[in-house]
């Protein structure tokens, strides 16, 4: 028999107790996102949601969605800050799902890494399972994988999926639009977790910015700022469905302002956008003059200080914006469903903005 050692698990750079270490740190956050429907623990193979609880809908429709944080993990990795990427995440798909008007219910997570490190994966958890309690869902389960060679020791990436529930009767859309209904704008809280493939591009490559710089107009450091979580609307959106009459909601992402509205209104109407209402926040400036990025293509890039629309009745819009106001949401009539006529587009934005 050989004397010589053979390869390993270990050997080959997956560490399993450290993979067992993470899982032990991290129960504790997910215990805090249980909801009553939730069955067994943190462990399993596979998360267990008691679906009698949907027995009080006549016709139950379940809501999923899926998504990632993007790029903007690189700048945690760089500040080596670990427990806000996941409110990031939680908005990603939690926001999509209520979009329909749906109950955001429960949500797994997929973290890949280069090498386990057992704080830091629970500090991702812990960031994962504070937006769950935020949406209002509960974290049923993940997974941890461990991918040396072809991940470096501190690299990362986040990606989750999530599950909702809403009425069959009660589904939001372009069907519900009509003209004369107003747009409701809910601010975001900064950039959220899209166009950072740009920011990084303009701002640290191109600009040679550093993170730790304090710069005129964030009052804080630009690390800071990229790295400030995006705003989880899921619960305020569900209270405005409990308060008033809601038609539609467009969750601002990859693509713009006018381009996500677009996606919700119906042949024959279109969206009018008002810049004037509102004035973005210093670091969408910071990013235009510093690329010397046009207008229309930071628009399609970023959210410019829009996070989440509703598109309302004209005649519940002080309703709809006492509801968000008594949340704490800062939210405002940014504009108007019209007929089409000759717009091309569903939807559009007009003017300048404020400031």
């Amino acid at each position: 028999m050989s004397d010589t050692t053979g390869a390993s698990y270990a050997a080959a750079g997956v560490d399993i107790e450290a993979g067992d270490r993470a899982v032990e740190l991290m129960k504790e956050w997910v215990k805090k996102t249980r909801r009553p429907e939730v069955l067994g623990g943190i462990g399993g193979f596979a998360g267990l949601f008691d679906a009698s609880a949907l027995k009080k809908y006549e016709r139950p429709l379940l809501a999923s969605a899926t998504d990632g944080v993007g790029t903007k993990v690189d700048i945690a990795r760089q500040l080596g800050v670990y427990d806000s990427i996941g409110h990031d995440l939680v908005a990603m798909v939690m926001d999509d799902i209520v979009v329909c008007g749906a109950e955001p219910l429960f949500m797994t997570d997929y973290i890949c890494v280069g090498k386990v490190h057992p704080e830091r994966v629970a500090a991702i958890v812990k960031g994962i399972a504070e937006g769950c309690v935020l949406a209002g869902c509960a974290l049923v389960g993940g997974e941890t994988a461990e991918h040396p060679g072809l991940l470096g020791a501190d690299d990362f990436d986040v990606a989750g999926a999530g599950t909702g529930v809403v009425e069959a009767d009660r589904v939001l859309g372009a069907d519900r639009i009509r003209s004369g209904d107003a747009v409701i704008a809910m601010a975001s809280s900064g950039l959220h977790s899209n166009g950072y493939s740009l920011v990084r591009h303009v701002l640290l490559n191109e600009g040679g910015l550093a993170l730790d710089a304090h710069l005129d107009g964030l009052g804080r450091t630009l690390g800071e700022e990229l790295l400030e979580p995006t705003k989880i609307y899921s619960l305020d959106c569900l209270a405005l469905l409990r308060t008033t009459e809601v038609h539609a909601f467009s969750h601002v992402t990859g693509g713009g302002l006018a381009a996500n509205l677009a996606r919700v209104i119906p042949d024959g109407l279109h969206a009018v956008v008002d810049r004037s209402t509102w004035a973005p926040g210093a670091i969408f400036d910071l990013v235009g003059r510093t690329g010397r990025v046009e207008r229309l293509e930071l628009e399609k890039t970023l959210n410019m200080g829009v996070g989440m629309i509703a598109v309302v009745p004209e005649e519940s819009t002080d309703v709809a914006l006492a509801t968000l106001a008594d949340r704490g949401v800062d939210a405002w009539v940014v504009g108007e469903i019209t007929d089409r006529a000759h717009h091309e587009t569903g939807a559009e934005m007009v003017g300048d903005y404020a400031g």
